[in-house]
């Protein structure tokens, strides 16, 4: 990728920052977001500001980033287009963990990533299991019809799951996982950042290994690469960062489909630069999407997986189009 892409990069993520804090059920100019940011001016708009909407564009910065870079390890490792963690039912997991976690008590900021994660890891073992006992191996096409099968089972489960619930709580967890960034607070952005850091570092760490296994399992075999340790590190990883944006966010589908080959076409030449792209695309349009959630209807507000849905879907169709 060239400096001009790059540049493109940070500047939409800055645009996309200063639209968000200015946007909303109450627009801002510029100028006043600016006295408010330091304290200055009307107290109604510094707490608007500083307490709703700094935090719900850190959230969905975090959030973006982490969809966007486990499509894009997911992407490479199973060397599919179509591949990303709302459709192999990684999103699906995390989500049903994250419900029985909250169901069970367990709702910190610091524990409910950890039980999504461990949703998550499940899904992806058993999206993996059947297809390996379909076609004899992780066959693409049969990992996402395993995939969108999986996601299914995991919102009948959470569906079960509400139903024993108090009336009072069902409408925020249904709102929970329709995705929303509306809950946004800074301890618990700052969990989601922290686990979302983690999960991009351990991918950059592992990006040549990523690259060899692109090749192919039989190719980078013969250059000596531990394919299946390999593979279950990059879905560990992958996992984790899915987990922590249902945890923080919901569910919010197709970022991660689109992102990656947004990255692509600016030249992102290996897996490190496609990782590090994909991080800025992905917090730019989630934040983007989130503001078009908040202002479309205002004062109403649309659910945040409801607009990535509008924009993925026709994504996914094409992209499908083009696999004949």
């Amino acid at each position: 990728m060239t400096s001009k892409h790059w540049l493109l990069l940070v500047g939409t993520v800055v645009v996309a920052v200063l639209a968000g804090v200015a946007g909303g059920a109450v627009p801002m100019p510029l100028g006043e977001v600016w006295a408010a940011l330091f304290g200055q001016g009307d107290a109604t708009q510094v707490a608007i500001v500083r307490n709703l909407r700094l935090p719900r564009i850190a959230l969905g910065l975090a959030v973006g980033a982490g969809l966007a870079v486990s499509g894009t390890a997911l992407q490479a490792t199973l060397r599919n287009p179509l591949a990303e963690p709302y459709l192999l039912g990684v999103s699906g997991g995390a989500a049903a963990g994250a419900v029985l976690a909250v169901t069970l008590g367990f709702a910190s900021p610091l524990l409910l990533p950890i039980a999504a994660f461990v949703g998550a890891a499940l899904a992806v073992l058993v999206v993996l299991l059947v297809a390996r006992a379909v076609s004899g191996h992780a066959d693409p096409r049969v990992l996402l019809m395993a995939g969108v099968v999986v996601g299914a089972f995991c919102t009948a489960a959470i569906m079960v799951g509400l139903a024993t619930a108090p009336e009072n709580s069902v409408r925020g967890a249904l709102w929970w996982m329709m995705g929303s960034l509306g809950d946004a607070q800074w301890r618990s952005v700052r969990w989601v950042a922290a686990y979302v850091a983690f999960g991009i570092a351990l991918l950059v760490l592992w990006a040549r290994d990523v690259d060899v296994l692109a090749l192919g399992e039989d190719a980078a075999a013969s250059l000596g690469l531990p394919v299946e340790r390999v593979t279950r590190r990059i879905y560990f990883a992958a996992s984790l960062l899915a987990a922590a944006t249902v945890a923080g966010a919901g569910l919010i589908g197709f970022v991660g489909l689109i992102v990656p080959a947004i990255a692509r076409a600016l030249g992102a030449r290996n897996t490190r630069e496609a990782i590090v792209a994909s991080a800025l695309a992905g917090a730019a349009l989630v934040v983007f999407a989130d503001l078009a959630a908040r202002t479309v209807l205002r004062p109403a507000e649309l659910p945040l997986g409801a607009v990535t849905a509008l924009i993925g879907v026709p994504f996914f169709l094409w992209r499908l189009r083009g696999l004949k």
